[in-house]
């Protein structure tokens, strides 16, 4: 270690001092304590003169006040945390090295070196902040470089399909230049060119757009909030704001936040490994895993040990989902029977060019035979690129999952439900099972303690004066020293600021508001020996402590009510008194748990054993213990729970709640949600306990897992039992979890869905969704949006399908009944952009509807393309062949046109027949302008789309290879592709399952 000159000056510092980082400390202190002695003597000398001489002395004034002017020198200079080199304490920590820090004079001396007061923290002012942040950084990583726009225009232009349909544009430029000179000979190659410069674009402003919209939500899920203890006060900050000399409040299932070191706490664990004066080092994004307690921060950002491996991790924005797979399968499918189509079309179309069975604009025969030449060759082959686009880009990866995603995931983050892994987008549709917690999540957890007992009598809610002072004092104690709240009073006339768990602040609150309690009185007036942190399998808490002067210590334990009494063999009454608890009065308690329980109370129990003996007990008393009294915690339910529990059931989805608390405040709160019926389940197999569905065989579990709507005094093992059993019974699971052991579960579930309040950070990172406001309703929004999803994939599916199979009809036709083909490259690079692009956009952004919440979920089995939708598509691509082949037959004679005219019909007809199918894709089975109005970017697309076509065929004509029309002829092309609506509507009254047959019957028997 090297402490920093103080002026850029000053010269280095010697060798020696290096190896001895804290030798000028040393030396500063002697010359302290040189000018206390001289100070000393200075004054000794004074008093002898003032004795000799025998001056009055002024008896009234018991001191004498001596302006001693310190010798010149720095010495004497506050120490600072400016003087500390960064590196020395980052190679400490991350190096573990006892010997650096005993240099500093250990744990508590470094701390006032930094500035920082063990108890109340750094200052915590602006000031104070900046200055610490411009002196050891910010705790930010910086990240790899964003791609830029070019890259995506780089990526877009990479594909194989555009780069052949350049190579083909480029040569019918030149070749179309050496013909027809460069007046009028660029117009076929060049249009293509600015065709495929339109597309590129397009696509890469979509990509880079998602991007941008990834990397947000990336920032976001990244943004941990951390509690600090800043001028004596608790607060929530940003992980990003966290500053070296922080004192950071640790609990079970927080993230390190920084590189530092261990102040105090009780039974604290990182990553499963003890630590204390002996280990001590604390290295940023370890999880604690056990215990509470606080840690001083000595690095941050990149000078951690994380630092340095943060500058090569972000994000990844090219995940790829499920159904995003499965649908390139499908594509790449398309694309292959495209291709062998075109390699089909390519050899009629050489055939007949040289066999002399081509045909003019003017229906004439061109003989080409021996004339044939090399440019001829090539304009030849550039008609193939038409095939190409039709066969291979309007097959290519479409936008439309992406674009779905990314939607649904910026609406779904304004419904308080954060995605941080795609597929989970498109899997919750699929759910079919949901594990829901209850507290805060079917709860309001506003926790509030409503009912008190002492033995078996009731106290008011102020009785601290009612109860024998004894007692009173124990259960201050019970409550103050066996909590990991706290309780912040920053003078005696502000209310108190209590911050901890929901059941921890209302325990708390009832304990200063009601029982009068001092918890720093408390806290002074003891030591504590040993801490047993609360964890969801023992559902309790203890404490060993000492009183100050005392050598007898004292057990105190808190926790589940029923847990807690079968630990008693004694209960205190109000008076003060000892009794026994013999079998009788533990059944007149255990009536009186249950009747609180059955009214949706929480009862948590406290008791207390004093061990007189001298003997030195490290461990915590579990038996033959005193009971204190007993508290009723109420948490009502959200509002309109009962609604939404009843839509899941009604679509189909079932609703479990497994929960920590008893069974008989579990079936209450069941039955309140409307998870339980009263009149059937509340007796029946519906709910067990934890330990009983643990106990049964894998046979039992499988047979009775289908039954099961409660849990009650479930464990993390018995919520991972119970997910797996329902996985292999064929079911999608979504899960909701907070705690650390919920880690398991909510990785093993199909859907983790993790707190966003109460979740620890080793819950959402193993879980999929974070639900911000712990709200069951946010929960069944994820549902809804998985289904709308899963439905707009669908609907594009259809919609796309539809345009491949109706191209590739009518141009394999085409080549073979007249040797060339209707549409140009310029044309079906267009349509590619009409489906692709603006088709992805209009029919992705659906929002969702109650109609999704009335169809059973989709479960693992079912197909990605349905018979609904087989049905659809062959309809609609048999009409359009069937119009199109007609048009390029008999276009010429039935509208009386030139060739050019009859292609610019079949073109127009071909865009409008998509605009009208867009329509029908809306909507696989019922009215396709249901809910129309609500979706006004759909409208805006299809205004804008006509706009252009317009634009294409009116004023475009050398660009696009068109020529105008007359109104009767845009008349007849819109009233064609008019009548998909009607024949949609018929489609879709053909049956496609045995079920929609019988409804039919019953509706016309009706």
């Amino acid at each position: 270690m090297s402490l920093r000159p103080r002026k850029p000056s000053q010269p280095a510092m010697h060798k020696q001092e290096e190896e001895h980082p804290v030798l000028k400390i040393h030396k500063r202190r002697w010359r302290l304590a040189f000018t206390t002695i001289y100070c000393t003597r200075a004054l000794a000398s004074v008093s002898r003169k003032v004795l000799q001489n025998k001056t009055r002395l002024l008896r009234s004034i018991s001191y004498i006040a001596i302006d001693v002017q310190p010798p010149s020198g720095n010495y004497n200079k506050k120490l600072s945390f400016h003087n500390i080199d960064q590196e020395t304490l980052s190679h400490m920590v991350r190096e573990k090295n006892l010997e650096s820090l005993e240099q500093f004079g250990g744990v508590e001396n470094l701390a006032l070196i930094l500035e920082t007061d063990v108890k109340s923290g750094i200052g915590g002012g602006d000031s104070d902040v900046t200055s610490r942040k411009s002196v050891f950084g910010g705790n930010s990583y910086p990240k790899p470089a964003a791609k830029g726009f070019f890259s995506f225009v780089f990526d877009a232009f990479k594909d194989t399909t555009i780069l052949i349909l350049f190579a083909c544009a480029v040569l019918s430029l030149a070749f179309g230049i050496k013909r027809n000179g460069m007046e009028d000979g660029w117009f076929d190659g060049g249009s293509t060119i600015i065709a495929i410069f339109v597309v590129v674009v397009v696509s890469a402003v979509s990509n880079f757009k998602l991007s941008r919209q990834f990397e947000k939500l990336s920032n976001k899920s990244s943004d941990i909030r951390v509690e600090v203890v800043r001028d004596g006060r608790r607060h929530a900050v940003s992980i990003f704001d966290i500053v070296v000399g922080d004192v950071v409040c640790l609990k079970v299932g927080d993230q390190i936040p920084a590189d530092g070191l261990f102040l105090e706490g009780h039974s604290v664990k990182i990553d499963h490994v003890e630590i204390g004066s002996s280990n001590p080092f604390l290295l940023s994004t370890t999880k604690v895993t056990d215990g509470f307690g606080s840690m001083l921060v000595t690095s941050v950002g990149m000078n951690t040990s994380w630092g340095e491996m943060m500058r090569s991790i972000s994000r990844d924005l090219d995940e790829e989902t499920p159904l995003q797979a499965r649908l390139n399968k499908l594509t790449s499918y398309i694309g292959k029977v495209g291709l062998l189509v075109a390699a089909l079309v390519l050899s009629v179309l050489m055939i007949r060019y040289f066999t002399r069975n081509n045909t003019n604009e003017k229906g004439e025969r061109e003989d080409n035979g021996s004339n044939t030449k090399l440019d001829d060759i090539m304009n030849a082959v550039f008609e193939l690129e038409a095939n190409i686009v039709v066969v291979a880009i309007i097959e290519g990866r479409p936008l439309a999952v992406t674009l779905t995603l990314a939607y649904s995931m910026e609406k779904m983050m304004k419904d308080n439900a954060m995605v941080k892994k795609l597929s989970a987008c498109e899997t919750m549709g699929s759910a079919t099972v949901i594990c829901t917690d209850k507290t805060g999540t079917l709860t309001l957890n506003e926790m509030k303690v409503t009912e008190f007992l002492l033995g078996k009598e009731t106290m008011r809610e102020d009785s601290s004066s009612e109860m024998a002072p004894t007692v009173l004092r124990l259960l201050q104690e019970a409550v103050g020293l066996n909590t990991s709240g706290s309780v912040y009073k920053p003078s005696t006339v502000s209310v108190p600021e209590i911050s901890g768990s929901p059941t921890e602040k209302a325990i708390l609150s009832w304990a200063v508001f009601g029982l009068g309690m001092d918890i720093d009185e408390v806290k002074q007036q003891c030591m504590t020996i040993q801490v047993e942190a609360f964890n969801s399998e023992t559902k309790r808490s203890g404490v060993l402590i000492r009183k100050n002067g005392e050598e007898a210590t004292q057990s105190h334990w808190k926790g589940a009510a029923e847990m807690i009494l079968a630990m008693c063999s004694s209960y205190y009454d109000r008076d003060g008194n000892t009794r026994e608890l013999d079998d009788e009065e533990r059944a007149t308690i255990e009536k009186i748990i249950q009747n609180m329980a059955s009214k949706s109370v929480r009862c948590v129990a406290f008791a207390h054993k004093k061990l007189e003996n001298k003997e030195v007990h490290k461990k915590l008393e579990e038996t033959g213990l005193t009971l204190l009294g007993l508290v009723g915690l109420k948490d009502p339910c959200r509002p309109g729970v009962r609604a939404l529990v009843d839509s899941c059931t009604a679509a189909g989805v079932t609703i479990k709640m497994i929960t920590g608390d008893n069974v008989h405040t579990a079936r209450a709160i069941a039955v309140e949600c409307g998870i339980l019926n009263p009149d059937g389940d509340v007796d029946s197999e519906a709910v067990v306990e934890g330990i009983e569905f643990r106990n049964y065989s894998p046979e039992e579990r499988s047979e009775k897992v289908e039954k099961i709507r409660v849990m009650a005094r479930s464990s993390p093992f018995d919520k991972l039992l119970m997910i797996q059993c329902l996985k292999q019974k064929g079911h999608v699971v979504a899960v909701t979890g907070d705690g650390t052991n919920d880690a398991s579960a909510l990785k093993e579930a199909d859907i983790g869905l993790s707190m966003g309040i109460q979740g620890t950070e080793v819950a959402k990172e193993s879980s999929d969704i974070v639900i911000l406001d712990d709200n069951f309703t946010s929960v069944v929004t994820v549902l809804r949006w998985g289904r709308c999803v899963y439905n707009n994939i669908q609907k594009f599916i259809q919609f796309q399908l539809t345009v491949n199979v109706a191209a590739l009809f009518i141009n394999f036709v085409a080549s073979v009944s007249s040797g060339k083909v209707p549409l140009t490259a310029v044309q079906l690079l267009w349509v590619n952009l009409i489906m692709d692009t603006l088709g992805a956009l209009a029919l992705a952004t659906d929002q969702p509807t109650n109609e999704l919440m009335e169809k059973p979920p989709v479960g693992r089995t079912e197909p990605l393309i349905t018979k609904v939708m087989w049905r659809n598509i062959i309809a609609h691509a048999l009409y359009q062949v069937a119009v199109f082949l007609v048009l390029q037959i008999k276009g010429r004679s039935i509208f009386g046109v030139t060739e050019t005219v009859k292609n610019t019909i079949i073109f127009n007809t071909f865009v409008f027949c998509q605009l009208f199918n867009e329509f029908n894709a809306r909507k696989l089975e019922k009215n396709i302008f249901e809910g129309l109005h609500k979706n006004k970017l759909f409208m805006a697309i299809i205004t804008i789309t006509i706009v252009l076509q317009l634009v294409m065929v009116e004023f475009l004509k050398k660009f696009a290879n068109t020529e105008r029309l007359n109104w009767g002829q845009w008349g007849a092309c819109i009233g064609i592709a008019a009548l998909s609506w009607p024949i949609g509507w018929l489609v879709k009254c053909i049956p496609v399952s045995m079920d929609q047959v019988r409804a039919r019957l019953q509706t016309f028997s009706a």
